[in-house]
């Protein structure tokens, strides 16, 4: 399988890694590619950009700034075609992955909710109270798919429901693969393409917000493609804040293993530097975290807390790291009081929950989304 709409037209080219056009006069715009480069592309007949080719073979990012409302723009034209779009959703921040004005970019399209990333979910979960868990959020947000997949873009055996909708829809349509950042939409669509035979990991993924910076048609056939998207930035997700190497701490590739502490009032947990919950009132309690397993976490005295943190961020506390303490944003609490079978989630973070109701100041870096909701587990 190729990749068509690298070449577009006479002189006009397209990443086929993120889907910007390719250039040759500003090295620090999207899309460049040293004129040497890009000759060697036309006797191949590919083109990766400068950007995506260092991030490829070198693991090295170049920043590209780009306005949000780009990225929102290129979702629009999505309501001028005839076509089935695939709201992607990541289980492990599903608030902080909604688009929750979809209908203003899509119009009246027909729309599935993939819930990817399920494979990171402890493995007692129960699938079915799941997807029942995501519908009822989804209506919530004033979002009512067709139907609701649950998938891990790393698990080719979880993908057979996704493969079966598109081979009943691309026959007709397009397919649109829409969602934030991070998300893991290159990834699902990679996965496609090698289903179909085609070159594995031929789009350019990574973990940091904004890889994907235009629209990357997949042709299926004569007539209909599938189509990647670029990620809709939400500035409330922790990874925004992070570097690379952070983001590789908090974003969780393996199964979470649960971490459950009996707390007493006047006890603080710390979440690396980048969270904190004191627990102000309530009886005795075990408060269960989800957030990845290489993330510290660290418990103490809620009258020492702030001299410890104080004390050890940056190196205890970490990430972030000590030599980005000036630029991380500052720690904002939030009181809250949670009940029983009730979780609090931090946009990319992770959460936590409690077996009995308990009043908790949490910190998060201003900026990121805190919320309270039904118990996912």
């Amino acid at each position: 399988m190729k990749i068509g709409g690298t070449h577009l037209s006479e002189n006009t080219y397209q990443c086929i890694g993120c889907g910007a056009m390719i250039q040759t006069t500003d090295v620090n715009a999207m899309g460049y590619l040293p004129n040497s480069a890009l000759q060697k592309g036309i006797e191949k007949g590919e083109f990766y950009c400068q950007r995506c080719f260092r991030l490829r073979n070198y693991n090295e990012l170049q920043d590209i700034h780009v306005s949000d409302d780009v990225f929102l723009e290129k979702l629009s034209q999505i309501a001028e075609d005839d076509a089935l779009v695939v709201k992607v959703i990541d289980i492990f921040d599903v608030e902080g992955s909604m688009i929750h004005g979809l209908s203003r970019f899509i119009g009246n399209q027909p729309f599935v909710v993939l819930a990817n990333k399920v494979d990171l979910l402890p493995k007692v979960t129960n699938q079915r109270r799941l997807k029942h868990w995501i519908k009822v959020l989804l209506n919530k947000n004033g979002l009512y798919p067709e139907d609701v997949l649950l998938a891990s873009a790393n698990k080719k055996q979880t993908l057979e429901p996704f493969i079966a909708l598109i081979e009943r829809v691309i026959a007709k349509k397009n397919v649109y693969i829409v969602g934030v950042t991070n998300v893991g939409k290159s990834t699902l669509i990679n996965q496609l393409i090698s289903y179909y035979g085609g070159e594995k990991s031929i789009i350019t993924t990574s973990n940091h917000p904004g890889t994907t910076l235009d629209l990357i048609e997949i042709p299926m056939n004569e007539d209909h493609a599938i189509i990647d998207t670029p990620g809709i930035i939400r500035r409330s997700q922790l990874a925004h804040y992070l570097t690379r190497d952070e983001i590789r701490k908090v974003l969780p590739t393996k199964p979470l293993k649960p971490k459950t502490y009996q707390l007493n009032p006047e006890q603080t947990i710390f979440l690396g530097g980048l969270a904190r919950v004191d627990f102000v009132k309530g009886q005795r309690a075990a408060m269960t975290f989800y957030v990845s397993n290489d993330l510290y976490i660290h418990r103490t005295k809620l009258a020492e807390a702030n001299a410890l943190y104080e004390r050890h961020r940056g190196e205890l506390l970490s990430p972030p790291s000590i030599e980005r303490l000036d630029a991380f944003p500052p720690l904002v609490k939030k009181s809250l009081k949670l009940q029983a079978n009730q979780d609090v989630a931090i946009s990319g973070l992770g959460w936590l929950t409690t077996n009995v109701p308990v009043e908790l100041d949490v910190w998060v870096p201003k900026g990121v989304t805190l919320l309270i909701r039904e118990a996912i587990i």
